[in-house]
């Protein structure tokens, strides 16, 4: 549900705010995508059938049935076309009503010319056929106010969650939004700070929009929160309404420079995500017996516990918790990945030297992958605390962060070309981050899959320590 920006600053006076700020929109508008497209199904075939009872009779004549059952299709394919199950289509009534109405008169047009071209048109009544067209239409505009209540009880007035962080810019309100003052919150585009980057993240959660009003100077650091939050990122910047810059959003009382946009969209997302279903699944049910046999050998080794569990950034900068056979010793874990694993590391148990060798100690994030915290496929997602020679991995390039736009995987382009095992220079992380930038420009489920197959070779490999 949506407050208005009157609301949300009476509101941080009275009481903390809850994280996230709002439910995610995107299933809520899918459901009523698909609502919609049923309902302009039953109008046609209802509006065909209310006219053939009142001409004919008989609400299921065979001639006007077949009539609106051909015609059904085509209205949705033109409908999609026009855009009539989008999101323009849920903010603006009169866009729905006049693309629907279009989209009918186009199917009929449609029908008629392949009636007049099969000679078929002698079958149908045409009083039939005109009443039916009228009473479909009025069914479709009927129904479409009918639905409007609901879209805005399920999605709001405008059908989007937009988020505006006041860092200090030019001052702006946007109705329906959230507003958020960054000095009352303590927000601030601090690339050095793992744990700002995922309070940052929390608050942008669920966000179809996200905008920031802050100084020149600042603009750089928040274009590369955006970029690596998996948000569509905006930066206010009044200038933009006068030059008309071009790649820039421009409204009625402000102007945006667009500076990111969610790397995959809804279908690429959803390819994905089956596919990691499919694989994290059929490999549980198929390693059962050398996952539980790899649990007894840790068990039995020193009897401590069987699985790491660390603390990782993931997607949109926010932190998760890893899963990993055990393969040091309990009282020589490092939680935050200051040391990295060595040839000869006094930590590694007998068993741990042997499954990370072949990578077993793995095996368990494939749990993460069905948790939906991370993907077969993606930038290996690193510990906070992990080092480059001397520095912190976000220390040597801030780039670093834009691997977050995407989730983390078990394998990824950076691990089959043999970028893996310790970081002893700043040139180690230069390459994987090389790979995981080049991975997340232009995803394929093709290349994702030829990466599953590449990392057949690499399972065991020399700088798995």
């Amino acid at each position: 549900m949506h407050i208005s920006a009157d609301e949300m600053r009476q509101s941080q006076g009275r009481k903390r705010i809850t994280l996230p700020l709002a439910p995610s929109l995107e299933q809520r508008r899918l459901q009523l995508y698909v609502a919609l497209l049923l309902a302009d199904g039953l109008a046609i075939i209802g509006g065909f059938g209310a006219a053939s009872w009142l001409y004919l009779g008989n609400f299921a004549d065979p001639a006007s049935l077949l009539h609106s059952q051909v015609m059904l299709p085509i209205y949705w394919t033109i409908a999609l076309g026009l855009q009539v199950y989008t999101l323009p289509a849920l903010r603006r009534p009169n866009f729905a009503r006049g693309r629907s109405a279009l989209s009918l008169l186009g199917a009929e047009s449609v029908l008629l010319f392949v009636g007049f071209a099969t000679k078929s048109t002698e079958d149908f009544s045409r009083v039939s056929a005109i009443l039916g067209l009228a009473f479909s239409l009025a069914l479709l505009l009927w129904v479409r106010a009918l639905l409007r209540p609901l879209i805005r009880a399920r999605c709001g007035e405008v059908a989007l969650n937009t988020l505006l962080i006041d860092d200090g810019g030019a001052s702006l309100r946007i109705p329906y939004a959230f507003h958020i003052d960054a000095r009352e919150h303590h927000l601030a585009p601090d690339l050095g700070d793992p744990h700002m980057m995922d309070r940052l993240g929390l608050y942008m959660l669920n966000m179809d929009r996200v905008l920031v009003t802050c100084p020149p100077d600042r603009r750089a650091s928040w274009a590369l929160v955006f970029k690596s939050a998996n948000v569509s990122g905006e930066i206010v910047d009044p200038e933009v309404r006068k030059l008309g810059v071009i790649g820039a959003r421009r409204d009625r009382d402000y102007g945006a420079l667009i500076v990111a946009s969610g790397p995959l969209g809804l279908r690429s997302r959803a390819i994905k995500r089956a596919l990691d279903l499919t694989l994290a699944g059929g490999a549980v049910l198929a390693l059962a017996p050398l996952l539980l046999l790899v649990a007894l050998l840790i068990k039995l080794e020193d009897r401590g516990p069987i699985f790491f569990v660390q603390k990782r950034t993931g997607r949109g900068n926010r932190f998760f918790p890893i899963f990993k056979f055990r393969s040091m010793r309990v009282e020589k874990l490092d939680a935050s990945g200051n040391r990295s694993a060595s040839k000869d590391d006094d930590r590694i148990t007998r068993i741990g030297r042997f499954i990370r060798r072949t990578s077993i100690d793995e095996l368990p994030q494939l749990f993460n992958v069905l948790r939906g915290e991370m993907s077969i496929v993606g930038p290996r997602p690193h510990a906070i605390g992990s080092l480059a020679g001397d520095k912190l991995f976000w220390e040597v390039d801030h780039r670093y962060w834009l691997r977050h736009s995407l989730k983390p995987g078990l394998t990824g382009l950076a691990q089959v070309r043999g970028f893996r095992g310790a970081t002893d220079t700043e040139n180690d992380l230069a390459d994987r981050l090389q790979a995981d930038l080049e991975y997340l420009d232009g995803w394929t489920i093709w290349r994702d899959l030829k990466i599953i197959v590449n990392t057949a070779r690499v399972l065991v490999h020399d700088r798995a320590f």
